[in-house]
């Protein structure tokens, strides 16, 4: 990818970001990026933190971009982040008590049809009131963006349907290219993962109001378009993955070597596609996805092939196979197939289908890693949960 940029993704230049403003500084450090998929995509990257971490690279993690699903994931590592003890060897020892339990409680309890008939019923919240409202029930309380590390920098996207701009939330800032920014943002941790998650069209949008006084001057490098009060009152957001669905820009100008955990789902052939005009919107937009998200991936394998980009790939539609290692763990192309089909949602999984998709994400990663990035690793003897297995 040259420097091509054009207003069109204008958010992927350096100025955007005010301390990276001016002159483009050399690439360094990792980044991690995080997909959508519901809780699918929530527990898949459990697994891959879990295997990042025993091999001693999550703390080496420069940023950590998520989107949808994969903001739940990164949003509790970000809030606990705080509480993990790290050894010598830069391993948390206590990430199985800080990340996985808290998750995998939320992975019992049903949010998206709940959401769905409280957020239909009541004239005072929205639907995506009602998911930001569990997630602070479940995971996060009244913790805001304040309460994110300053390192590593993570970084939660959400898509703006009033800019059609990737907008992103963190710690330094919150805003698109667009509209601006506000500086040290005080939003609720759970409404920016709920802005993230709410996939159209059922938990789309979700609403914040802010006040326009709160952004900051405009970058004299990089000014902002859209700065009326209509624009910067009232924020209409979206699932990030609607712009960007492996959350890939955000890391692609600032880190060497990028990480990408994809627990996509891949749209399924459909001969007699429905034609009303609900389903066969939805349907159109499965198509969208699945064209968006395969072309960001080819633009990312072209990139490590022709060295622009150091780094390692893996989906939950993966064959374990095609990274040619003779020691990975067990994972049948049949069954991952089958885990790679569950249905993107926030509902209550059942524990061994929860331990499953877990175990996939931590041995299809490890075989990236061991692959092209830590190729002296040690395999590892077993999966997190070995009765489970895959």
């Amino acid at each position: 990818m040259g420097d091509t940029t054009t207003s069109a993704d204008r958010d992927l230049s350096p100025a955007t970001e005010p301390e990276r403003a001016g002159r483009a500084k050399p690439l360094t450090g990792t980044g991690l990026c995080l997909s959508g998929g519901g809780y699918r995509a929530m527990l898949f990257h459990v697994g891959v933190l879990w295997r990042l971490n025993e091999i001693g690279m999550l703390s080496k993690l420069a940023r950590i971009s998520s989107v949808s699903g994969g903001s739940i994931t990164a949003g509790v590592l970000a809030y606990k982040w705080r509480n993990l003890s790290f050894d010598a060897a830069g391993v948390a020892t206590n990430l199985e008590t800080e990340l996985v339990a808290p998750i995998r409680n939320l992975a019992g309890v049903t949010i998206d049809a709940w959401a769905i008939g409280m957020g239909t019923l009541n004239p005072f919240a929205t639907i995506g009131d009602e998911v930001s409202d569990a997630y602070a029930k479940h995971l996060f309380g009244d913790a805001t963006l304040q309460d994110l590390p300053d390192a590593p920098r993570f970084v939660i996207n959400a898509t703006n349907v009033q800019s059609a701009a990737l907008f992103r939330f963190s710690k330094k800032y919150m805003g698109d290219w667009r509209i601006g920014l506000v500086m040290s943002p005080s939003v609720r941790l759970a409404t920016a993962v709920a802005a993230s998650s709410a996939f159209p069209p059922v938990l789309s949008p979700v609403s914040i109001k802010l006040n326009p006084a709160s952004f900051a001057p405009p970058d004299p490098e990089a000014p902002p378009e859209l700065t009326g009060d209509e624009y910067r009152s009232r924020i209409v957001l979206s699932d990030g993955g609607v712009y960007d669905n492996l959350g890939l820009e955000t890391v692609w100008k600032r880190c060497e070597t990028i990480l990408v955990s994809d627990a996509g789902q891949k749209i399924a052939d459909d001969p007699a596609p429905a034609e009303d005009w609900a389903r066969h919107a939805i349907r159109i937009l499965g198509v969208i996805d699945n064209q968006v998200r395969s072309l960001r991936k080819r633009m990312l394998i072209a990139a490590y092939r022709q060295g622009e980009r150091k780094g390692a790939f893996w989906g939950i539609g993966t064959d374990i196979a095609d990274y040619g290692l003779p020691d990975t763990l067990p994972c049948p192309h049949s069954r991952t197939l089958e885990l790679a089909s569950t249905p993107t949602r926030l509902a209550s999984t059942e524990e061994k289908l929860q331990e499953q998709l877990i175990n996939w994400g931590y041995a299809v990663c490890d075989a990236g890693m061991r692959a092209y990035v830590l190729k002296d690793a040690r395999a590892p003897g077993a999966f997190p949960y070995p009765r489970a297995a895959i």
